[in-house]
């Protein structure tokens, strides 16, 4: 059997025992807003287990995509986290993932692990088999459409050690598709093969993404009359974001109405109510088999949702519902009942856990630890939060809590700017009063030096921001 036994002098109060961990589960859901964890403060919604896990471990309140290129930001999102890369250094915004960037997975192989994943995979096959060698229920693809079973139906195959998966071996399962996953890393987290190695098992949920069809149990939790609309909720958004005629945006008519954007939420919470009860199916597994004490814990959403804020639906933009994140750390030597409200991003989690595990990532990986804050949680990794998406906006925004986004569409510049501690649902926009020109001006600063840290190829200051003939000036 081998093992692997981890110290760290954490000086954590009231964390004392050194950590112990040798195996890995991430759970990861699909476009998951960081308001959607009652422990966080959303007494509208149910999630029981993840407020439990949240006890039992570290929360990461300003947790971060860092975003996309294009509408499927979900395929970036994922690839960064396995990876520990940025989302500019990522060829084709991750679809297909070259033998150069190396996977936490594969790091892990060489090691004697069992690397063990279940549910979605946005990317080629065969990266997908260099990044585990044991899987089951895999679905390639991004969202399970209506027209191909929904979520009641996901098409999904075995493990191929070749790395094929020709469509002959898949099958459309009968299993609402969070509880088939679910249902493979429990299957694993029983195996002889979980107790006898070190394992990696990543769940990579399709869920509380569109279709969004909750079974009746969780669809009857949620009345729409009773749900409360956000602050920031708008009929229209103001301006041309550069991606309002996107798949999400037109799930619900223009100009939304109330009636519809609570319906819409009221399904929302009912697909997160969903997951959580198979969160806990899968954590109840991995107490009963004696493997709860030695396994580090990392849940997180690949990014974040509209749902009528803003007058937007979807994921495509740079405001705080689409770009934050739930993210929760729970494990030996993980502070418990704590919450950080330090700049992380999705990114950050793979050198964690290398730190964690003692071992040297390989120099593909270009994100920050999060081992810092985890013995300090006053401890700042990262002093701002730069986000992108598409190649028409930027945002930067600052501990002081101002943030600034800046959009090129079509030649037609546009600015925001917030004040986040008075303002979180970004309500105010504050670029047009005079008396924050400076501001503004030391944002654009940061930007443009964030931009060329995080190897963005564009440049602000050019009326078309530089984009090259294949990249669109807008999302259309």
């Amino acid at each position: 059997m081998f093992l692997l036994a981890l110290y760290f002098p954490f000086a954590i109060v009231g964390q004392v025992k050194p950590a112990k961990a040798k195996n890995i589960l991430i759970i990861y859901s699909d476009d998951q807003s960081y308001n959607t964890i009652h422990a966080w403060g959303n007494n509208e919604i149910q999630t029981p287990n993840l407020d439990k896990l949240s006890k039992e471990g570290l929360s990461f309140m300003q947790a971060h995509v860092m975003g996309g290129h294009q509408g499927a930001v979900c395929i970036p999102s994922r690839v960064m986290m396995l990876t520990g890369r940025y989302v500019n250094r990522l060829p084709g915004d991750g679809g297909n993932i070259p033998d150069s960037i190396i996977g936490i997975g594969e790091e892990l192989n060489k090691r004697g692990y069992t690397t063990f994943h279940t549910g979605k995979w946005h990317s080629d096959k065969k990266s997908h088999n260099r990044f585990f060698n044991s899987g089951d229920k895999i679905f390639f693809g991004g969202m399970h459409f209506p027209g191909d079973g929904g979520q009641e139906h996901p098409t999904v195959y075995h493990y191929d050690p070749t790395a094929a998966y020709p469509q002959s071996a898949s099958w459309k399962s009968d299993t609402f598709s969070t509880e088939l996953y679910a249902d493979a890393a429990i299957d694993f987290l029983n195996s002889e093969k979980a107790k006898a190695t070190p394992f990696y098992c990543y769940v990579a949920f399709t869920s509380p993404h569109d279709p969004r069809t909750p079974p009746k149990k969780f669809q009857d939790m949620y009345s729409p009359d009773k749900i409360t609309l956000p602050p920031n909720f708008k009929t229209e958004h103001p301006f041309d974001n550069g991606d309002l005629n996107v798949r999400d945006e037109n799930l619900i008519s223009h100009p939304r109405k109330e009636a519809d954007v609570k319906r819409e939420i009221a399904l929302y919470y009912g697909m997160v109510s969903e997951m959580d009860e198979q969160v806990g199916r899968i954590l109840e597994a991995l107490e009963k088999n004696g493997l709860r004490d030695n396994t580090i814990i990392v849940f997180a959403g690949d990014n974040g949702l509209a749902v009528g804020q803003h007058g937007l639906v979807g994921k495509q933009s740079l405001y705080e519902h689409s770009i934050r994140v739930p993210m929760i750390i729970a494990g030996p030597g993980i502070p418990k009942n704590s919450k950080s409200k330090q700049f992380v991003c999705l990114s950050d989690i793979t050198p964690t856990l290398y730190e964690y595990l003692g071992i040297t990532p390989p120099s593909s990986v270009e994100a920050k630890s999060l081992m810092p804050i985890i013995r300090n949680q006053k401890k700042s990794i990262r002093p701002s939060i730069y986000n992108v998406y598409g190649h028409w906006s930027r945002s930067i925004k600052t501990a002081d809590g101002m943030k600034l986004i800046v959009y090129n569409v079509k030649g037609v510049l546009t600015t925001q700017l917030f004040d986040l501690k008075k303002d979180p649902w970004e309500n105010n926009d504050l670029s047009n009063d005079i008396k924050y020109s400076d501001t503004i001006k030391n944002l654009r600063t940061l930007l443009k030096k964030q931009m060329k840290e995080y190897h963005d190829d564009l440049n602000i200051d050019l009326p078309d921001w530089g984009r090259k003939p294949n990249q669109k000036a807008n999302g259309s």
